[in-house]
């Protein structure tokens, strides 16, 4: 089984990247944003209570993140493989991901980390919020904030995965086919 991490800030291209992959080499998307955001669009206590969370640019807590995560890879046992896409998010989230996988006899194969500067990120999520309609996508103020906050709490996970010897670290400027193919060869080294 084919187990990654697609990591990155907000904006980095982790959706479009991660939909590529999971064409080429037939994973299951694992996205704790969409996961959040099916809970939202349900109308949940616990989408209600994200969605809070997440127009504020907070993160949303590990237990209810991990829970998710499991009933997911549950679901799919018979899955090639899975792409995590925007978690880990913390260390804790980290070493909860791989207890969790290790409980299904898997882990993670490497963490792929997409570097954009905060100047493209911003332009990105400003361009994408015109489409989107989310909310964390338009207004700047906010989306800075989701940017600081990864620097703060999220960037140092590409330590953890470092120290395994699993980070790959990729530059997420440029055409994304170019990008996509620096990934795969990354993937197959």
């Amino acid at each position: 089984m084919l187990n990654l991490v697609l990591f990155g800030p907000p904006g980095a291209g982790k959706g479009t990247q991660s939909a590529k992959l999971i064409e080429k080499y037939g994973l299951v998307h694992l996205s704790t944003g969409d996961l959040l955001r099916s809970e939202i669009a349900a109308g949940t206590a616990l989408g209600l209570e994200a969605k809070k969370l997440m127009d504020q640019g907070m993160l949303v807590p590990d237990a209810v993140v991990i829970g998710m995560i499991d009933s997911k890879l549950n679901a799919n046992k018979n899955a090639g493989g899975f792409i995590f896409d925007g978690f880990p998010r913390t260390i804790a989230q980290a070493e909860a991901l791989d207890q969790l996988l290790a409980g299904h006899n898997e882990g993670i194969q490497c963490m792929l980390s997409l570097r954009v500067t905060e100047e493209e990120l911003t332009r990105r999520l400003l361009l994408r919020g015109k489409d989107s309609g989310r909310a964390d996508d338009q207004d700047e103020s906010i989306i800075r904030k989701r940017i600081q906050e990864y620097e703060n709490k999220t960037a140092q996970v590409a330590g953890y995965y470092a120290a395994q010897g699993k980070l790959r670290e990729i530059e997420g400027i440029g055409e994304i086919e170019v990008i996509f193919n620096a990934l795969c060869a990354e993937i197959e080294a």
